[in-house]
């Protein structure tokens, strides 16, 4: 029925392939073979074939419930690749990350991203260290009671750290801090990738499309 309803939606072009195969926690290859015993066969051709039937190694209930139960108590203000790592360190988890994120995303417990933008899908990373450079900025309660971003700037080449401190809020002056370190300690880099920010770019609306017109 789930599987119906998925296959429904893609047809009015309301889901990609993508999508549908994430929130059916399969592959893409997997949601095409579906699809095309389906339209071979209709329901009867998926009834009598995996779909529908239980896995073997399925993950037992008491778990699913515990992980939720921590999630809801003690991290629902974590990153789920945060919870993950919290989750294998000290509660002996032994599930994937991306069984993880499936399943808070079909109990209700965080939303799937939206579909990426051309300019932020994967790519190949550089080939050499020093030809590019990534900087970002992560606001999170890193103690009780206390907002601070964290400023990271690495290598796209072997993600290795250069840089990284506590500031109260990121900007212009805590870029440049990190430039200067990383371009005392290891000398000139080819190019840098950031994101959005306002120190970087001007956005005319809110998570709205760069002013290619007006950098700053």
């Amino acid at each position: 029925m789930k599987f119906e309803d998925v296959y429904s939606r893609r047809t009015a072009d309301k889901l990609t392939q993508e999508q549908a195969a994430e929130i059916l926690g399969v592959s893409v290859r997997t949601v095409r073979r579906w699809e095309d015993r389906f339209e071979a066969d209709g329901a009867e051709g998926l009834y009598d074939r995996r779909l529908g039937k239980l896995a073997n190694n399925r993950v037992p209930t008491d778990t699913v419930m515990e992980m939720l139960t921590l999630f809801d108590s003690k991290y629902w203000d974590y990153t789920p690749k945060h919870f993950h790592e919290k989750l294998v360190e000290h509660h002996g988890f032994t599930q994937s990350y991306n069984w993880l994120r499936l399943t808070l995303q079909s109990h209700g417990r965080i939303q799937p991203a939206p579909r990426r933008g051309d300019h932020r899908r994967k790519r190949p990373r550089r080939p050499m260290v020093g030809m590019m450079l990534h900087q970002d900025g992560s606001s999170h309660e890193w103690v009780p009671d206390q907002w601070w971003d964290l400023i990271v700037t690495m290598d796209d080449a072997n993600s290795r750290v250069y840089s990284a401190f506590f500031v109260s809020e990121e900007g212009t002056m805590s870029s440049f801090r990190a430039l200067t370190e990383v371009i005392n300690a290891h000398g000139l880099f080819c190019s840098l990738y950031a994101d959005r920010g306002s120190h970087y770019w001007h956005t005319p609306e809110a998570g709205g499309k760069v002013d290619k017109e007006n950098l700053t």
